[in-house]
């Protein structure tokens, strides 16, 4: 089979060209080849190029990859190059569940009508893939995308595409993070009725705090005040963790979103911004929160109370750690028939807590070490103390090393001067696990506290509750507040696994858009994990295994992935989604 070309004479004289698609047949009656036309493709300086390359991409579909690329029946045929191999299984899985939730969906929707590239969503996508897989700077992030990973539909993209998509996300997050609650509640049947909220901060190795602005109540720049969009890189690395704790200057009036605060990194001397969390009970966070670094935890539940009443939930269950026990944020919380389990601070003195451990009664075992409590203070809440005799013991033992060391620190001081037993008292107040249990004497001698030890003592392994529903039982209470630790452990994973600092932005616009990428990024790991049971780390590594592989010939180009391993399989098959077709991607080269 081969392409015959023909020549014609006009009436002018002048010769026109025509190709045409023949096969040679042999005739047994004059025993001669002759040649049968196939498929006549018209005149040579009119040809429909396009139209060929179709019908070349056609007819390779139905053949070998390597016999269709070099014409030979052989796979390791010559001209036959194997020219590059990417890992594809994890963006494959992510992108499976970027579309199971509708995100891409929504942003395309979204897209319509506007003078943006139609590969945003794409562009937006990768980012989000890359914060999973490998993160790094968004600059890293395209030059990822462009030679380290297969993503479907984006073959390449730049920086500046990078941080366009980010200001676009910003837009539309409202959007976008509904639609994201809805298909999860829905969707995925996640029960979204028990939301558990903490909070973090991260800092930012910069020396000043940005310039102050007029905001509004939920912590934005008042429109004139704006600092607009553009690009910059912010300096920034290390890592922070959060416990839900701290107290700060309200957000209101002049402030800079980076700008100093109360640090759940103990890093008080460098600017940061403050991050909220809302997660279900099964550990998918469904809404994150932005704000400037010195805003208070009470002003912080109470936006993200408002903000969740928007999207008309019937009822919701608000878990929160003990830096949110404020009687205006309890309020706040009851607001349109909810109802709150809220952590209380056993050693705060307050009268809630010196009455619940002057309580007696027993304790009821609920399930492996958790014992409860429920004791009568007020009319209007419950209070649930909790025990843990496994925790018990730990307290015990770190307390006896701490007055170990305590002891031995301050043997024999009573023969130092007044000046040195001061500047010994001066750095044991920087040691809070043995400051703790220093006493001193009216004359400045150092003692060990023995009351404060006994009481420690009545405190080991407990912990109280407090809650404003009437009805749930003193077992629910416990163990609903025992899931907060699903929070603790998301701020871990986004500020490990992926990577939440450094924070390669200076501007507040990128910065809202980083951690929102953050956000979806661990929403797509989370589902990964609570379906397959196993972590992402495990799911990454066995994931990124399945590689594609390029093949080029001279007449065009094939991928084609490996073949899938036992645990890629079962991976796929917990997360309903459909192995990879063999050939990935096959066409023929650009030129005839």
């Amino acid at each position: 089979m081969h392409v015959r070309v023909s020549t014609r004479r006009n009436k002018d004289g002048t010769a026109v060209r025509y190709l045409q698609l023949t096969h040679n047949e042999w005739d047994p009656t004059t025993k001669t080849s002759r040649p049968k036309v196939l498929h006549s493709f018209g005149r040579e300086d009119q040809l429909d190029r396009d139209a060929i390359k179709r019908l070349v991409a056609s007819l390779t579909r139905l053949l070998d990859p390597a016999t269709a690329l070099t014409g030979s029946q052989a796979p390791g045929a010559a001209g036959l190059a194997f020219t590059s191999s990417r890992p594809v299984g994890g963006t494959l899985v992510l992108d499976a569940l970027w579309r199971r939730l509708g995100i891409d969906t929504v942003m395309t929707r979204l897209l319509t009508g506007r003078k943006r590239d139609p590969r945003t969503e794409r562009v937006l996508f990768a980012l989000v893939a890359n914060r999973a897989l490998a993160p790094g700077s968004k600059l890293a992030a395209a030059g990822w995308v462009n030679r380290r990973a297969h993503i479907d539909g984006l073959a390449e993209t730049s920086d500046d595409a990078c941080y366009r998509a980010m200001d676009w996300l910003l837009d539309i997050a409202p959007d976008l993070e509904r639609e994201v609650f809805w298909q999860v509640a829905t969707l995925l049947d996640h029960e979204v009725d028990l939301l558990f909220f903490d909070t973090t901060s991260t800092y930012f190795q910069t020396d000043e705090p940005d310039d102050p602005l007029a905001r509004d109540v939920r912590g934005r720049p008042v429109p004139d005040q704006d600092p607009g969009d553009g690009d910059g890189d912010g300096d920034g690395d290390g890592d922070g963790d959060g416990d839900g704790d701290g107290e700060g200057e309200d957000t209101g009036g002049g402030v800079g979103f980076r700008t100093y605060g109360k640090s759940k990194d103990s890093r008080d001397d460098l600017p940061q911004v403050v991050i909220g969390m809302a997660v279900t009970r099964a550990g998918i966070p469904v809404r994150v929160w932005c704000w400037p670094g010195n805003t208070t935890d009470s002003a912080l539940i109470r936006q993200a109370r408002e903000d969740m009443r928007d999207w008309t939930l019937a009822r919701v269950m608000w878990v929160a750690d003990r830096g949110f026990s404020s009687t205006q944020n309890r309020r706040e919380l009851r607001r349109g028939g909810g109802h709150y389990i809220i952590g209380e601070k056993l050693r705060s003195g307050s009268a809630e807590a010196t009455a619940a451990l002057s309580r007696q009664g027993r304790y009821s075992h609920v399930r492996d070490n958790l014992q409860v409590k429920e004791v009568k203070i007020a009319a209007d809440e419950r209070f649930v103390i909790c025990f843990n005799p496994e925790q018990a013991e730990r307290d015990a033992a770190l307390r006896e090393v701490m007055v170990g060391k305590l002891t031995a620190l301050i043997a024999d001081t009573d023969r130092l001067t007044v000046t040195k037993r001061a500047e010994l008292r001066g750095r044991i107040s920087t040691m809070p696990g043995l400051n703790r249990f220093l006493r001193v004497t009216p004359k400045g001698l150092l003692r060990v506290d023995r009351k404060k030890i006994a009481g420690e003592v009545n405190l080991d392994g407990k912990y109280l509750l407090r809650c404003s529903d009437p009805h749930l039982s003193a077992e629910d209470i416990a163990l609903g507040y025992k899931q907060l630790l699903q929070v603790e452990r998301g701020w871990r994973d986004m500020k490990t696994t992926l990577e939440l600092r450094p924070v390669y932005h200076r501007l507040e616009e990128r910065i809202r858009a980083h951690v929102i990428l953050c956000w979806l990024a661990l929403l797509l790991v989370r589902i990964v994990e609570t379906t397959t049971g196993a972590t992402w780390n495990r799911v990454r590594e066995d994931l990124q295994d399945l590689h594609v592989g390029t093949f080029t010939g001279p007449a065009g180009t094939f991928r084609q992935r490996t073949e899938l391993t036992t645990a890629q399989r079962d991976i796929l098959a917990k997360l309903d989604i459909n192995a990879p077709k063999k050939i990935i991607e096959l066409g023929p080269a650009t030129t005839l």
